[in-house]
């Protein structure tokens, strides 16, 4: 049996980082007047720190601070950031990936706990969970872990080692559906079996180590059954 079935959010669920994440950071560059903006290649290096308070402190350690109040701003950024996020989401502009909903039903059908484990703000992976499968069908999940709610972001083990502590789940018998590499180590470093479906911006990572790599849940014809034998292993 399985004990659940975890999914990161940006990426796994839905392609959000090129078209909703990046539009959403330089939408709020620009209301701040900042002279900075993303395009899809500096994006897509900055995908390789968790988080995106991470991701603008590292940007501007390297490309200069354009305002002395460091900790203020990332926060007002972020803030403001967040709110454009779920309005691209609310507007129905992130669509879910191949698989997913077919997936999620077939574990709800079978009473097997599903959760969202991610590292986004916790208002965004609501807004994109919402927005993509309904309020109905995230009311009968076990719970979404997101946020500042873990000391240390993926590759970190410490979002999915506080799930299972939660839901009282035994890592070997939990499969987690990632995207990222960094999601990968995260999963394994936590004892659990990890699904590897790579988004635009992933496909070229190391995703050695991995229980199952596939190009989507649909392509790869992932059902619980495939979960159930990856964690008789």
């Amino acid at each position: 049996m399985i004990d659940a079935l975890l999914f990161d959010c940006d990426g796994t669920l839905v392609d959000t980082e090129r078209d909703g994440h990046r539009v959403a950071f330089n939408d709020t560059f620009r209301a701040f007047d900042l002279d900075v903006a993303w395009d899809v290649d500096v994006y897509g290096k900055l995908l390789e720190i968790g988080g995106g308070k991470e991701r603008m402190r590292h940007y501007f350690d390297q490309h200069g601070w354009p305002r002395p109040d460091h900790d203020q701003l990332i926060k007002a950024l972020h803030q403001a950031k967040t709110q454009r996020f779920m309005e691209l989401a609310r507007e129905g502009q992130l669509p879910l990936r191949p698989g997913v909903q077919r997936l999620i039903d077939e574990a709800l059908a079978a009473a097997v706990p599903v959760a969202i484990c991610s590292t986004s703000a916790h208002d965004s992976v609501c807004a994109v969970v919402t927005a993509g499968l309904g309020a109905q069908r995230v009311a009968r999940f076990a719970a979404i872990f997101a946020g500042d709610i873990v000391a240390n972001k993926k590759p970190a083990p410490d979002i999915y080692l506080l799930t299972a502590a939660k839901l009282t789940l035994d890592p070997a018998r939990t499969v987690v559906v990632e995207d990222t590499r960094i999601g990968l180590l995260a999963a394994k470093a936590a004892g659990m079996k990890c699904v590897v479906t790579p988004s635009p911006y992933s496909r070229d990572e190391d995703f050695s180590g991995a229980d199952l790599r596939v190009a989507d849940l649909d392509a790869g014809s992932i059902t619980l059954e495939t979960l159930r034998r990856l964690t008789a292993r």
